[in-house]
């Protein structure tokens, strides 16, 4: 039966851990994610049934609304009964489009269990695979809804066996998906099975749906749906199917409660020790035990400031309490304690462990920031760094119209960057030029708006340019580095990484590998290196570049390692080829020779010399250029494949993969996305209006040697920077 949302008892029931629910919906953009969480807004009285379906209250951002796409996450805590029984859904509505997959993947440390909304007419698509697979990475459990069967009955007008055809192809992906990558141990548990109510189906936008236990409940069939279609009983179908009762329903019934689930999810997203005290009380979700939180999101309200939303894994937060921010190694006070409902948040006075907090005061926190109480401040084990599936890679440049403008533009940038860290700003020491790097144009140009219209600036940006990376392609060394004194030498050499750690680093492992107590087994254990190998590495960056120490018995090393690893991290954030950030090269210290006096070997002197030898071996290892690769799906009439091969053709792109399905052609290639800037017009233009598309980062690939010395001047001369690359021999020194 619904109810209208009433806090007090959504409060009351957040103590209960059984009533609770931690979701998402997840899907590939378009499927119908907004749509359907306006009929569970509509069942908990938030809004006029009539309009759900096209209200799209969740997207409660204006460019969300005339863009009809989700753009930022949006919380609400949803008051659900059912038989006499009543259940709180915190519920999380997340983006579709592949430009904003990072709020996905920071949505899904909040949750248990999520929903994946997949297209009956489109099936599964690009980003219904990766959404699913980053629930199964982050062991949140799924199950699936079906969507827009209504289109099967009506514009396709499939007979029933023809549906459940479809139907049972996309449960067959699901599950094949689920046992290809999901974790050993719920590979078999988390497959579904329509017969037990794992799978709903419906119509968002016509608000009805249903399992088929619910089906068979009622006494319908599929064959009498489609009869009351053809009779016009939409209304009596809503009635006799809500759809809220159908989601909300699998919900509850099929998606673990916080004391279900946390436990086995821990050991996957938490690597401390589970006999230590904060291991004890996250295992068995004490609400009085001490406070863990797990921030997944922060936003910047223009009145209230940061906003940071997380997971209370343990304790209970209450306003006024004292919060230790285990990653930046500061503290504060929780100032404002409240849930979300939507574009608004309700303050309260508390909420215990398994429930989703937004908090105010946290001005350091980011997104997977651990926040711990003081009674186990010292002995706090961080969470897992969030992973992210895609990389940035388009840029643009931006400055204010008024140059009095420039702080607030500076203000504005940093702002951005915290609450999305997909959104990379820099200034570029060289040009002056301030930078944002995102996920592709769509992306960039919401975060330009964004720039307009939340902080008043009137700016002026670039037309976007790509990201590249530089490698190397040659073992070489050692060089060396001489300090500007010329009293301390430093020698390197350098081979390309194995593809198999920069994939590790690529999946998330860069905390493990960074952390002292754990290097030795991840490198052991995942990449296959001796104990002596693990032991030698001593620097690391994100971008997949390892430094490695194989001297031995060199004095006072252990006062330089920390300016040697800081002229290693300067170095490849700009490398020599064409001033783009160094990818994936292993860099081992064969030699060191210090100043026997300290004042003579400081950060000023060693970086300087680190950089050197850098230089000199990457311009000496035959240096190229990585460009970055989309994966595309294209859907399109049959009679328009050949348009779509051939322009992928001129674009430098590869066809891997063509399905037929009916009239329709499923396309799935490579493309590089220096060819995608106005790839849009080209494509509607070659396939007259009539193809569907995706596009998404998948991976790094040398720049063609045709194009390479062409991209590096232009790259260069972008930049400022003399067209021509320096030399190898402009960094070389000798004894």
């Amino acid at each position: 039966m619904p109810r209208f949302k009433q806090t007090a008892d959504i409060l009351k029931l957040m103590h209960n851990k059984e009533k609770v629910r931690n979701i998402g919906i997840i899907a590939h953009i378009d499927h119908g994610k907004t749509t359907m969480s306006d009929s569970l807004l509509a069942m908990a009285g938030l809004m006029a049934p009539n309009r759900a379906g096209e209200a799209r209250a969740l997207d409660f951002l204006e460019e969300e609304q005339r863009r009809g796409i989700t753009i930022k996450t949006a919380n609400i805590s949803l008051l659900y009964e059912e038989e006499g029984n009543q259940y709180v859904i915190n519920l999380i509505d997340t983006p579709g489009h592949v430009d904003f997959s990072g709020k996905v993947t920071r949505a899904m440390r909040a949750l248990d269990g999520c929903v994946l909304l997949v297209d009956a007419v489109e099936e599964f698509q690009i980003m219904t695979e990766i959404r699913l697979r980053v629930a199964l990475d982050e062991f949140v459990k799924p199950v699936c809804y079906i969507n827009k069967i209504d289109r099967l009955i009506k514009e396709l007008k499939l007979e029933p066996a023809a549906i459940q055809q479809k139907l049972l192809r996309i449960i067959n992906k699901f599950n094949e998906i689920v046992q290809t990558y999901g974790p050993d141990e719920i590979k078999n548990e988390w497959t579904i099975n329509a017969g037990d109510g794992q799978v709903a189906f419906g119509s968002a936008l016509d608000r009805w749906g249903f399992t088929l236990p619910m089906l068979q409940k009622k006494g319908l069939t599929l064959p009498g749906i489609i009869q009351m279609y053809k009779d016009g009983e939409l209304e009596k179908l809503q009635e006799m199917l809500p759809l809220s009762e159908a989601i909300l329903g699998l919900a509850v019934h099929k998606l673990p409660n916080p004391d279900q689930h946390q436990p086995k999810r821990i050991p996957h997203i938490w690597k401390g020790e589970a006999d230590t005290v904060m291991g004890q009380n996250m295992l068995s979700v004490n609400p009085k035990g001490p406070l863990v939180i797990c921030i997944s999101n922060v936003i910047i309200d223009p009145q209230a400031g940061v906003i940071s939303t997380g997971r209370v894994f343990s304790g209970t937060i209450r306003k006024g309490d004292n919060l230790n921010l285990v990653g930046v190694e500061k503290s504060a006070k929780a100032q404002q304690v409240s849930i979300y409902m939507g574009a608004y948040r309700e303050i309260v006075d508390e909420i215990p462990a398994g429930n989703i907090v937004a908090l105010l005061g946290l001005s350091e926190a980011r997104a997977g920031e651990t926040i711990v109480s003081d009674d186990i401040r010292e002995t706090a084990t961080p969470f897992e760094s969030i992973k992210y599936v895609s990389d940035p890679v388009l840029t643009i440049a931006v400055e204010p119209k008024k140059p009095t403008d420039l702080p607030k533009l500076v203000d504005a940038l940093q702002k951005m960057s915290i609450q999305d860290p997909n959104l990379v700003t820099t200034i570029n020491q060289e040009t002056g030029e301030y930078l944002m790097a995102g996920m592709g144009e769509l992306h960039l140009e919401i975060a330009v708006k964004d720039i307009k219209s939340q902080y008043n600036l009137d700016i002026i940006q670039t037309d976007p340019t790509v990201v590249y990376r530089e490698a190397i392609r040659a073992e070489v060394g050692p060089f060396m580095g001489k300090s500007p004194n010329k009293h301390n030498r430093v020698f390197f050499t350098f081979k390309p990484l194995e593809d198999k750690i920069i994939q590790l680093i690529r999946d998330g492992e860069l905390s493990e590998i960074l952390s002292t107590s754990r290097r030795e087994n991840v490198l052991r254990e995942l990449a296959g290196w001796t104990l002596k190998q693990a032991r030698q590495v001593f620097a690391i960056n994100e971008n997949a570049n390892l430094l490695i120490d194989t001297t031995v018995g060199i004095q006072g090393l252990r006062e330089v390692k920390q300016h040697i690893s800081g002229g290693f991290q300067w170095a490849l954030k700009t490398g020599p080829l064409a001033g783009e950030s160094v990818r994936g090269v292993l860099i081992d210290m064969v030699d060191i020779r210090l100043h026997e006096d300290p004042v003579h070997r400081g950060p000023a002197q060693m970086m300087p010399a680190v950089r050197q030898a850098l230089f000199a071996g990457i311009l000496s290892a035959n240096p190229t250029l990585l460009e970055p690769i989309y994966i595309i799906q294209v859907r399109v009439p049959a009679s328009e494949m050949g348009n779509v091969t051939g322009l992928l053709s001129r674009k430098r792109g590869s066809i891997r993969n063509v399905e037929q399905d009916g009239p329709i052609v499923n396309v799935t290639g490579m493309l590089p996305v220096s060819e995608t800037l106005g790839f849009s017009q080209e494509m509607r233009s070659a396939t007259s209006g009539t193809a569907f598309w995706q596009m998404t980062f998948d991976h790094w690939a040398p720049v063609p040697d045709s194009m390479l010395p062409d991209v590096v001047k232009k790259v260069r001369s972008r930049k400022g920077m003399n067209p021509t690359p320096p030399r190898a021999s402009q960094y070389i020194v000798r004894e």
